[in-house]
């Protein structure tokens, strides 16, 4: 997503048997590799008797955080898929642990790669994703004397007014899609009459 990103619902799990082998998938939100690993314990703490727990997240709105582990199956059929799977469907800040019960049958490495990242698939489907858009932070600094009708017009407007700060002057903050700041500038110059100042930041993100 260009101007913003998917990630899973909210933690769940999927399973699909493949020639007798089971694999449950159990996903996550993470927010870092901290909050990642901790949730890999825990499924493994939940199913101590699998023969794998493979797994796999991706962190930061573009994914610059990608990491993923095979967990003594055969090098780049677990993990690896996996984490592609992930990359694939657009997920963001999420953990995917698959934990395999072997059936007696072998896969192959081919057979290991589908289902590996087929149960994934099937599990971002069942669990479900939501999204999130991109925003620009803008910061409005304006004085007292119009500071609280200006609040009240960005809310009732359904702006995204993120904190308010009371100085010699308030600055608010204010969440916008980027492709609006220019014309925001513009109403807030004929809303405070040029009284207004305007200060663009760095990015967020939140749910639509």
């Amino acid at each position: 997503m260009r101007d913003g990103y998917l990630t899973v619902a909210g933690e769940g799990e999927h399973e699909r048997e493949v020639s007798r082998s089971r694999f449950l998938c159990a996903l996550a939100p993470a927010a870092t590799e901290e909050e990642a690993r901790a949730f890999l314990a825990r499924v493994r703490a939940r199913y101590p008797d699998a023969t794998h727990h493979c797994w796999a997240y991706v962190l930061g709105a573009a994914g610059e955080v990608r990491r993923s582990g095979d967990d003594g199956e055969p090098g780049g059929t677990a993990g690896l898929p996996m984490l592609r799977m992930l990359l694939r469907r657009e997920v963001r800040f999420s953990v995917a642990v698959v934990a395999r019960w072997f059936g007696g049958t072998k896969l192959g490495a081919g057979g290991l790669i589908r289902a590996y990242g087929g149960v994934v698939g099937e599990a971002l489907d069942a669990v479900g994703t939501v999204p999130r858009r991109r925003l620009r932070l803008v910061s409005v600094t304006v004085g007292h004397a119009a500071a609280g009708r200006l609040e009240n017009e960005l809310r009732a407007a359904g702006r995204d007014v993120r904190r308010v700060t009371y100085g010699a002057e308030v600055t608010i903050e204010v969440g916008l899609p980027e492709a609006e700041a220019g014309a925001f500038a513009q109403w807030l110059a004929g809303a405070t009459a040029g009284e207004a100042r305007v200060t663009l930041g760095g990015e967020t993100y939140r749910a639509p």
